[in-house]
């Protein structure tokens, strides 16, 4: 390295100081920044004694004398080096700083031999530092034009194989969720030059899978991938390394010989503007994992912070108690009573969650290797985390000794009793369960004082919810037999398709959650047979639908109507956001769905619309039935003995709880939409007694201010102030985009640690790919156009492509040729129902509410995980808002995990319960507020 008191020796020796001084006398330093730069470089442009005085500096600085120290430590720098052939570079005093980066301004030159060479090409670069084009770029930034100064670095030259550029942020938008790498074989100046087309690779920033790659057109390859897996997976951990240390995203040159990766040159990505690429390095404190994988199946977008609040409640109560069922006790548990209360966080609006908490919780039962990577796979995460973090993880400070080895000894022989006994919990919880439930549901709380209704939903709280913590040994118990079912998959059936662990475990009979869709079908056979009924329903509106029934004396369709909404009326979508309104208070949206299943073919039934070209049956839809018939028929040709004999009776565990978990969400779904009516009865009361100015507004309040109206333990005349407050919040919120995951340390909020995470306004932009891949969930394939969408509706035959679902899509899933999800996991509720009704489906599927556009038709392999855009739509159509990555986040469809039989859980942005907000589609649209009470 030649530092700059090399350049400084030589400035002195060479009379170049005088040349820097005339600089500054002709102007140019003196002239003010202009925040235009075009502008500035075009006037400059013109300066004809600004290009005599560069041509001269630069004839100088061939010519002058190198001095003898001057000549001595660039003759050290080559020996160093290691003599042959170096690159000789550039690097100004200012270059590849945070806000300039000078890329491109300075010169390299590559392949030097010899010191006599290296020396004049020392100067070379010496008086690149003062050419035309980089005073220039200087002016048009406001630095000085005679400071600095140019110091150079003498290199080894790499025989690269691969070599390019690595950028930790994507130049082109910004995004700091991706990496874009350019390579080329061989040397990389024919990258930098443009003269060679470069592979380029965008990968994802926190797995580093490639998500686009597109290859290079004139590259000497013949066509082949300049960057292997290895390539790309060294690039990635390398570069969020460097990113890290540097506190801001890179631009990395680099090279690749002998499977070494050189890092050649790091600059800021100054690109991205200041407020990126000056990012803070991370600070010290607590790490912290926040991940909303999953838990965006109920509580998609923003939420209001009453939703959010008694989710967190919730999570607080129910898994205290499960640690209670089993035996943690004393200080241990109040250790556990430390983390529970902060299962979820809450980020710009969305819910995420804390993620080595529930590491902590799925390590209370046994083996605990085996659990938490069931739960990675269940709820949906896109990585793992390293099992030395995994392993430093625990529920409470572990202790050696016999105490606490007898302390294991018990929790282990309480939570295998439980495991064993797990049906009849379940049996014994749902019978106790509606025997209390109907205590609480056939009241109208609107009727009552408001005290009243909020000393019900204590009594709620304290006789379901905070009960429901031993039922969460059934999430337990479904990690652990899927995992087991899961592990002799790969080891015994080392053949079988990527689906057949998920449709092995399918849960045992008829599915309970899947009933609405059965019921719905049921309803349109009602409405088919009565003619009048029909033309009635495709005329009127969903709104003065029942109304126009009741006028036309349809009273047995209307009894059927009623019959539905009190058995699935709390089952709609977003159930579990207490600001949306369930069928039970406004029905407009079965209406909807109704007209949906009028449009299916009848033969079909609710367990298989037509789908195309599907396996299992004539229809493409194999259903449960064909698909265990697949599986029993495998199992025979390759499995017998007693490794069968094992394989089924960990199948049937898995198969039986998954049936209970099942039973339970809709325990669950039933628990919160009482809660939620009383809520809103409690909203209505205070806006009576004029603490607030709506009872909309009792959303934007949450749980602990609401019972503070009633406990007398508030500030009640700042809750007007503090509803507005927050209502402008959440609406600003929001029209960001949200990253699926990221790390903070210390305290959350500060300290650049959500400017780090990725936050951005708008959508992403399209790429363009044609084939997305994601996790198989039920096989068979479908073609068809695509429907993207963020409501259960108008799928007919199409593909349903969604970015999240939750339990309220079901009805809509026997309408749908195939589909496909962004999110989510193989054990989320709406992927176990399309099993059920044997609906071609792939979850987990990158980008797909980005990448694919309404109208599109679409090929679905259920089986393979892929999704392929054979045609794209009209020009004029565009996707339609959806619940995308601007809105994701949110608690889990369980209150655990996807895999879990969960209690109430919510959150949800706040949606009015007006006419443009029914329950069948309320908007989700993170990037729209009109549904902000």
């Amino acid at each position: 390295m030649l530092g700059l008191d090399v350049f400084a020796e030589f400035a002195r020796g060479s009379g170049l100081d005088a040349h820097l001084e005339r600089l500054t006398a002709d102007g140019w330093d003196a002239r003010e920044a202009v925040e235009d730069r075009h502008a500035s470089e075009d006037r400059h442009a013109g300066d004809g004694r600004a290009r005599e005085v560069a041509g001269e500096i630069a004839a100088l600085i061939e010519k002058a004398p190198l001095g003898e120290p001057v000549a001595a430590a660039i003759a050290l720098a080559y020996q160093e080096a290691g003599g042959g052939a170096v690159a000789v570079r550039s690097s100004g005093a200012q270059e590849d700083s945070t806000l300039h980066s000078f890329a491109g301004q300075f010169d390299t030159f590559l392949d030097i031999c010899g010191p006599d060479e290296v020396a004049a090409h020392v100067r070379r670069c010496w008086a690149s530092g003062f050419s035309e084009r980089s005073l220039r770029y200087r002016a048009s930034r406001g630095l000085p034009l005679n400071a600095g100064g140019v110091a150079v670095v003498v290199q080894r030259m790499v025989p690269a194989e691969r070599s390019g550029v690595l950028f930790t942020a994507d130049p082109a938008t910004g995004r700091t969720d991706r990496h874009v790498a350019g390579a080329v074989h061989g040397p990389g100046e024919g990258l930098v030059s443009g003269a060679v087309d470069a592979e380029t690779v965008v990968m994802d920033a926190t797995t580093g899978e490639p998500l686009i790659r597109e290859p290079a057109s004139s590259e000497p390859g013949d066509g082949e991938q300049v960057l292997t897996a290895g390539d790309l997976a060294l690039l990635h951990r390398t570069g969020v390394r460097i990113a890290r240390l540097q506190g801001a995203p890179q631009d990395i040159e680099w090279a690749i010989a002998d499977g070494t990766l050189w890092i050649l040159q790091t600059r800021p990505v100054t690109a991205l503007g200041p407020a990126a690429a000056g990012s803070r390095p991370e600070p010290p404190g607590e790490i912290r994992l926040w991940d909303n994988s999953n838990i965006i199946e109920s509580f998609g977008g923003v939420v209001s912070p009453l939703t959010y609040s008694f989710a967190a409640d919730t999570y607080a109560k129910v898994y205290e108690s499960y640690a209670r069922a089993l035996g943690v006790r004393g200080e241990r548990l109040r250790e556990v009573q430390e983390w529970t209360p902060h299962l979820l966080g809450h980020f710009h609006g969305r819910v995420y969650y804390n993620l080595y908490h529930w590491y902590r919780m799925v390590r209370l039962a046994p083996l605990y290797p085996l659990g938490r990577r069931v739960l990675e796979k269940s709820l949906g995460v896109e990585e793992s985390i390293s099992d030395e973090c995994a392993d430093a993880l625990h529920p409470f400070t572990p202790r050696t000794g016999p105490r606490a080895r007898f302390s294991q000894l018990i929790r282990t022989a309480v939570f295998a009793r439980r495991f064993l006994a797990a049906g009849k919990s379940v049996d014994a919880f749902h019978r106790d369960f509606y025997r209390v439930y109907e205590k609480f549901n056939d009241v109208d709380y609107d009727a009552l004082p408001g005290d009243e209704t909020y000393r019900r939903f204590r009594r709620l709280q304290r006789e379901l919810i905070e009960k429901w913590g031993p039922m969460q040994v059934l999430d337990a118990t479904i990690l652990l037999s899927v995992g087991v079912l899961a592990l002799l998959t790969r080891r015994w059936l080392p053949d079988a398709p990527d689906w057949f662990t998920w449709a092995a475990a399918a849960p045992a009979g008829p599915v309970e959650s899947a009933e609405p869709a059965r019921a719905l079908a049921e309803l349109a056979e009602l409405v088919r047979a009565d003619d009048e009924a029909r033309r009635l329903l495709e005329r009127t509106g969903d709104a003065e639908a029942r109304d126009a029934l009741r006028e036309g004396g349809h009273t047995r369709l209307l009894t059927a109507v009623d019959a539905y909404v009190a058995a699935y009326g709390y089952r709609s979508p977003d159930e579990l956001k207490l600001e949306v309104p369930d069928l039970r208070e406004n029905p407009a949206g079965l209406f909807a769905l109704l007209r949906e299943a009028l449009g299916e073919d009848p033969a079909a039934g609710a367990g298989g619309a037509g789908g195309a070209g599907g396996a299992g049956g004539a229809d493409g839809r194999g259903g449960t039935g064909g698909r265990h018939a697949e599986v029993d028929a495998h199992l025979d040709a390759h499995l017998r003995g007693p490794r069968r004999w094992v394989y089924e009776r960990v199948r049937r565990k898995a198969r039986a709880a998954l049936t209970d978990r099942e039973r339970l969400r809709f325990c669950r779904t039933r628990a919160f939409g009482a809660a939620k009516r009383m809520l809103r009865a409690m909203g209505r009361d205070l806006a009576r007694a004029g603490a607030i100015e709506c009872w909309v507004d009792v959303f934007m309040l949450n749980l602990a201010e609401v019972a503070g109206a009633y406990e007398g333990s508030l500030a009640h005349n700042e809750l007007k102030e503090l509803v507005a407050l927050r209502r402008r919040r959440l609406a600003a919120d929001a029209a960001l985009h949200a990253p699926s995951r990221f790390t903070t340390h210390g305290a959350p909020y500060w300290s650049g640690n959500l400017e780090r995470a990725g936050w951005t306004e708008g959508p992403a932009a399209r790429s363009g790919i044609r084939e997305l891949r994601g996790t198989p969930c039920c096989p068979g394939v479908a073609e068809g156009p695509a429907v993207v969408t963020d409501s259960p509706r108008e799928t007919r035959g199409a593909v349903l492509v969604a970015y999240r679902t939750d339990p309220g899509w079901v009805p809509a899933l026997a309408s749908a040729a195939a589909v496909v999800v962004e999110r989510g996991s193989p054990l989320t509720h709406v992927a176990v129902v399309a099993r059920e009704l044997g609906v071609p489906t792939v979850v987990q599927v990158r980008d797909a509410t980005t990448e694919i556009r309404t109208g599109a038709r679409l090929r679905v392999d259920g089986a393979a995980g892929t999704v392929t855009v054979l045609d794209d739509p009209p020009a004029h159509d565009g996707p339609p808002a959806h619940d995308g990555p601007t809105a994701a986040a949110g608690p889990s469809a369980d209150a655990g995990s996807s895999a879990g039989a969960g209690p109430p859980a919510e959150a949800g942005p706040p949606a009015e319960a007006g006419p443009s907000a029914h329950a069948g589609a309320p908007s989700q649209d993170s990037r729209r507020t009109e549904n902000l009470p």
